[in-house]
């Protein structure tokens, strides 16, 4: 979960002028990190093999 210091640092880097979808784009790749990160430290990973069937079956 994003926090408030997290959204104004966001801002901050930002240049004078930017659109809200600039904004929404940068808080939704925080947000996605931000999960995947904690998937990994709770250990909710799969193996290189693992990855290597799912993406096999994308292409069946």
């Amino acid at each position: 979960m994003l926090t408030k210091t997290k959204l104004k640092e966001q801002i901050e880097k930002f240049p004078e002028n930017f659109s809200i979808d600039e904004l929404i784009e940068r808080l939704i790749l925080l947000e996605k990190i931000e999960r995947g990160n904690k998937q990994s430290e709770n250990g909710e990973v799969i193996t290189d093999a693992e990855l290597d069937i799912e993406i096999e079956k994308w292409f069946e």
